[in-house]
């Protein structure tokens, strides 16, 4: 949105603007593993209720991705009764939430489901990550001094700036799943995940039974990034079912400390014997630890535990010298030896050294298939254990941007736009132009009293035209000789109204005609014209029926123009949808333009749709494609663009909506054409909206 008329009381708004750079950490592979070991009562059908959560829904009641919830936790609290088979779908995004639960468990033979639509098959129009980030939320957490039975949980506090604590919360029990000594992970029994990526806390995707020890529990994680600082995956206090495992497949986990409980994935099962069955399995999982890969129980625990690891890479990165700090196995036990098992199928491990446990009171495990070991060269390899010569680049290629490709599971990646680091003082509505072989940029000055056009030749920075007093929502077009400019003409006291022409061939004489009138009662703002299959086009704006929405007009001489009867652009829920900018490149239309504040963004952000025939609109699954970044306040808006030696330009105007406002830059290496196709790349999915039908 523009800052329009000092008159217009503007909602002023405090956002979260989270932003995770996640490309460092790889998924994994769905590479063909044994899949004898999954659950039979996880694969029956989801019968239920769906639920959808995006936040380009409108947070009504989550039935579908329309009316999908804001969160993750409204959709949990949704689920009915405890019957199962209730399935959430996610959009992919980054969702600032810790401590989840849900209203229910799922049942036997009907799990529960939370799902990200990692690739847009579940028609959310996005693809890759859903993010939970457990350290985003705007919290003060601290260490509970006073928590009961000496067990140390979290505690939030009131009063202090949030804000400068931002960053991995490290504080006991605080995670993306609740568990804590009076809450127990029991609550997610029975739920199957997928395609989730959890981070910025204590752990990534786990439980604790805690106040439950020792009750049955059963979960499927699959195609799942767990990042925390104990561990990247744990299951603990539970105790086995011997048909309904926990299983870990096709997943990668990793923890970030090495005292004390702290391993890649960490397991604790309060079995009274050893059981026949595993209590935790991993397939084709990559489990990455400082000390340990796998971390078992804590020092006079007794409880047997079995553990099976089949097609899995560990890694410990602490390959220290003998005479330093070396791990303490990739694999660890706290254990007597006795209450811990671990069986191995087709495994490769790197680190220090394979095993360790306290007082070397050495686990049972079992081998099968070929299990490798690459280890610190005066270290011994276990039984069973084919001892590495070379480095496992394919173990380490786990930890690298490469796997997504390798894979095939790698997202469409978003074009790349660069912000420039400088920005115009004082300015709003722009159109950057190529006339007469010089790049200038079309500018208004809009105060109270002083309302005009100018025009700045970009080379130089000095103004070199000014013309159209008491005009503002300047854009322009160049044809053959001509500039051709379009502008909003001020009216005392009743904003603005009509959309009038102006053109020049020497930026010195002007003319001007009227080329949109306004609707009885309505009011006319930015407009943006376009060359197109059928003439010319111009997106114009208005307030009416939805403030602020776009309407469509055609020329064929870009002088006498005729409204388009019956299209207006209203966005997916009859919503904001300001300042348009639009573009031809067969077959499509592009339209960029401005959206309103959205949770998870910072302020006032553009969106990118297209069409062929300005009835139906597909919105592009990287909206938005900008966001307010330091020093730009909450506001990205009004973007227009020029394509200039190969590169395209965007200009967009930053600032607070209300009091101030600048011109700011970004560049996207290649040509305009391609700009616009790589914002819906081919077989994704689309969010879809129609102009067609509006009053």
């Amino acid at each position: 949105m523009s800052i329009r008329h000092p008159l217009i009381s503007k909602l002023r708004l405090a956002l979260i603007a989270v932003a995770l750079t996640l490309c460092c950490l790889s998924p994994v592979s769905r590479a063909a593993a044994n899949r004898d070991a999954r659950p039979p009562d996880s694969t029956a059908a989801h019968h239920g209720l769906t639920l959808y959560v995006s936040k380009l829904g409108d947070n009504s009641d989550g039935s579908s991705w329309r009316r999908a919830f804001h969160t993750i936790q409204a959709a949990l609290n949704a689920i009915p009764d405890d019957k199962g088979g209730y399935r959430i779908i996610v959009r992919p995004d980054t969702y600032a939430e810790a401590n989840l639960y849900p209203a229910h468990k799922g049942a036997k033979g009907a799990y529960n489901l939370l799902e990200g639509d990692w690739d847009g098959t579940l028609g959310s129009g996005a693809t890759g990550w859903v993010v939970i980030d457990a350290g985003a939320p705007l919290k003060i957490v601290r260490t509970n001094p006073k928590a009961p039975g000496g067990n140390p949980t979290f505690m939030i506090l009131k009063k202090g700036d949030p804000w400068k604590e931002t960053g991995l919360k490290s504080v006991d029990w605080w995670g993306p799943f609740r568990c804590d000594p009076s809450f127990s992970g029991v609550a997610w029994d029975r739920w199957e995940f997928k395609n989730l990526y959890a981070a910025g806390s204590e752990g990534g995707i786990g439980w604790d039974m805690t106040c439950q020890a020792g009750c049955p529990f059963s979960a499927v994680v699959e195609h799942c990034v767990g990042i925390g600082r104990f561990a990247g995956a744990c299951v603990m206090g539970h105790v086995n079912r011997p048909k309904e495992p926990v299983v870990f497949r096709d997943s990668f986990f990793m923890c970030l400390d090495v005292w004390g409980d702290a391993g890649g994935v960490y397991v604790r099962a309060h079995n009274h014997v050893m059981p026949a069955t595993p209590d935790a399995i991993f397939e084709n999982c990559t489990l990455v630890g400082g000390d340990n890969a796998i971390q078992i129980g804590y020092p006079g625990f007794e409880g047997y535990t079995r553990v099976r690891l089949d097609k899995c890479r560990l890694i410990v990165l602490n390959f220290s010298q003998p005479h330093g700090t070396p791990s303490t196995g990739v694999i660890y036990s706290d254990l007597a030896g006795k209450y811990f098992h671990v069986d191995l199928d087709d495994c490769t491990i790197a680190g220090y050294k394979v095993f360790g446990a306290r007082n070397n009171d050495m686990f049972s495990y079992t081998t099968t298939g070929t299990n490798r070991a690459y280890v610190q060269y005066r270290q011994s390899v276990p039984v069973g254990f084919q001892r590495l010569r070379f480095w496992p680049l394919d173990v380490f290629n786990e930890l690298t941007p490469a796997r997504f490709v390798a894979t095939g599971l790698h997202p469409p990646g978003r074009p790349r736009l660069v912000k420039l680091p400088f920005a115009i003082h004082n300015a709003m509505e722009n159109t950057p132009v190529i006339f007469d072989s010089r790049p200038l940029l079309l500018l208004n000055h809009r105060e109270d009293k002083s309302m005009y056009l100018y025009i700045l030749d970009l080379r130089t920075g000095a103004e070199i035209a000014r013309f159209g007093a008491g005009f503002s929502f300047v854009s322009g077009f160049v044809k053959g000789p001509v500039l051709h400019v379009y502008a909003s003409r001020s009216a005392t006291n009743d904003w603005f109204h009509d959309i009038y022409h102006f053109w020049s061939t020497d930026l010195t004489n002007w003319n001007c005609k009227l080329a949109i009138p306004r609707a009885r009662g309505e009011h006319l703002f930015n407009s943006s014209v376009c060359a197109g299959p059928h003439g010319y086009l111009m997106a114009y704006e208005s307030e009416k029926p939805v403030q602020f929405c776009f309407k469509f007009a055609r020329s064929e001489d870009l002088s006498h123009w005729k409204k388009i009867p019956g299209l207006v652009f209203t966005g997916v829920n009859h919503e904001y949808s300001a300042c348009p900018v639009i573009r031809y490149f067969a077959p499509y239309y592009y339209v960029i333009y401005l959206h309103a504040a959205i949770p998870g963004h910072n302020g006032w952000v553009p969106f990118m749709a297209r069409s062929r025939d300005l009835k139906t609109w597909e919105l592009s699954p990287f909206n938005p494609i900008l966001e307010a970044s330091a020093g730009e306040g909450i506001n990205n808006s009004d973007v227009d663009l020029f394509e200039y030696h190969g590169s395209t330009f965007v200009y967009y105007a930053t600032g607070d909506q209300q009091t101030w406002g600048d011109v700011r830059v970004a560049e996207f290496h290649g040509p305009m054409k391609a700009f616009f196709s790589g914002y819906f790349p081919d077989g994704v999915p689309m969010i879809r909206a129609t102009a067609a039908g509006e009053q």
